[in-house]
């Protein structure tokens, strides 16, 4: 069962190494994906959610994208008759904001 409080937080010089190693092995591929607060807190704020889960696609262009939707304790995604399911991200390149350690500019 999940509680909330999967993952761990790591130290910038850890997501420094694990998103170079990443461009590394793809040098032209997407850096990261922006999602707005708005969209992840109508995820979030579905009933019994207690995280998200994201999956990796590819788009009809071959582009690569990651496709978002609410999880709750019991590790079932959270697929209502309408789900949420939140794609269609700001992607870096060519959003990345100013240089910084864990997006290589």
């Amino acid at each position: 069962m999940f509680t909330g409080n999967e993952g761990t937080f790591i130290s910038l010089a850890d997501g420094a190494a694990l998103t170079a190693a990443y461009r590394t092995a793809n040098p032209n591929g997407i850096k990261g994906h922006f999602l707005g607060i708005a969209n992840i807190n109508r995820l979030l704020g579905q009933t019994g959610c207690v995280g998200l889960r994201t999956y990796q696609g590819i788009d009809a262009n071959g582009v690569t994208q990651i496709v978002v939707v609410a999880v709750d304790r019991n590790e079932n995604d959270i697929l209502a008759a309408s789900p949420l399911i939140l794609d269609k991200s700001m992607m870096c390149p060519p959003i990345c904001g100013p240089g910084n350690p864990l997006n290589g500019q």
